[in-house]
């Protein structure tokens, strides 16, 4: 069962889930800055590499930002570290095995792509505010200049 995507506006649903080195991850404990929580398909994947390498190209701009990157998908924690350690990916990935920060979010379930149907991760943005209200959702990501896209709309904020 797919929960309603959370839109602009409305506070961020909190959730504590474990990252890819075993460390517990709340959501609410990062108040005070701006939280790009991204959520991708899989790991070493055209896209999703393309993704993370572009947010990773604009890691210290975005940490001068006072953001914080979590990207989640629902792969394993092992999966996450061989991910992070190839492509030199220096914020946190959440292992979300069972789909359940996936589902809060709205963006787990049934999907269509190139005419074949499959359950899984929609690829989705949300920029979190300081106050946990959810600032922007991209659910259109361009993956190529994702990092660019985030930057703009936390320094527009």
């Amino acid at each position: 069962m797919t929960a309603t995507m959370p839109k602009a506006g409305q506070p961020a649903p909190d959730f504590t889930a474990i990252d890819s080195e075993g460390q517990t991850v709340t959501l609410s404990a990062q108040r005070g800055k701006y939280v790009v929580l991204y959520f991708y398909p899989k790991d070493d994947t055209p896209g999703c590499t393309r993704e993370a390498c572009s947010l990773r190209d604009n890691f210290q701009t975005l940490t001068d930002a006072n953001a914080l990157v979590l990207g989640v998908s629902t792969d394993s924690q092992q999966s996450h570290r061989k991910f992070s350690t190839k492509f030199g990916l220096p914020f946190t990935l959440i292992a979300d095995t069972d789909a359940v920060v996936s589902t809060l979010y709205g963006v787990y379930g049934e999907k269509i792509r190139c005419g074949k149907t499959s359950v899984g991760i929609t690829r989705t943005t949300f920029v979190i505010a300081p106050d946990g209200l959810i600032r922007k959702v991209f659910t259109k990501v361009n993956v190529d200049n994702h990092g660019a896209e985030v930057l703009a709309a936390i320094a527009g904020a």
